[in-house]
């Protein structure tokens, strides 16, 4: 997609543009994991709501790394001396139509993994080999100062139980709905939220 036409982005085509990054590039490989991007995310949003969580845990489990696909984006552009990376790319995208719980689950769920590094010693020994050499990549667990800054952000719980939620999203062979079943999901999560911030009616 190029800039124009994410920029014309709406409420109403927000959802088939992500499905249609799942559909065609969803079978891309995941960091050396033993399944696919979507694969990945598709069991994040699963096991989200066999826990029961609410429908916006599911929409940010189901989303929290679609920046990965920053080239779909038009204006993210990546470069060496000041790498935004992934987490931040998807968070500039969904924040114009989704609330603060889920653009923050996307932008905070690899500082959470620091985090969680550093506060749970038990943590770090579950980490896949991949994970673990994105996290040196990623600064590492976090320092005291990190971690008293991470622990005030708003939505701190949400965003730790989404980064565990992604770490359990890497099961080779899960069967899970497809995007096509969360859809009405994430719809629903886009129009609540545009119709609290009183940008389309009621």
């Amino acid at each position: 997609m190029n800039a124009q036409a994410k920029d014309e982005l709406t409420h109403r085509t927000i959802v088939a543009f992500l499905a249609d990054i799942f559909e065609r590039r969803g079978g891309e490989e995941y960091l050396g994991e033993p399944v696919t991007m979507a694969e990945h995310m598709l069991q994040g949003a699963c096991l989200a709501q066999r826990q029961g969580e609410e429908e916006k845990i599911i929409v940010a489990a189901l989303l929290h790394d679609i920046g990965h696909f920053t080239s779909e984006f038009g204006t993210f552009s990546m470069n060496d001396t000041h790498d935004k990376h992934h987490e931040e790319a998807g968070a500039l995208v969904l924040e114009r139509f989704f609330p603060t719980i889920v653009t923050d689950c996307v932008r905070y769920h690899v500082a959470a993994k620091r985090y969680i590094c550093a506060t749970d010693p038990k943590y770090f020994d579950e980490l896949s080999e991949a994970s673990i050499h994105s996290l040196k990549l990623q600064g590492g667990p976090m320092n005291a100062e990190e971690i008293a800054a991470f622990e005030k952000l708003p939505n701190f719980r949400e965003i730790v139980k989404v980064r565990y939620l992604d770490d359990a999203g890497k099961v080779a062979g899960m069967a899970t709905p497809g995007f096509s079943y969360y859809a009405p999901i994430v719809q629903r999560v886009v129009d609540d939220h545009m119709q609290a911030s009183g940008r389309i009616p009621a």
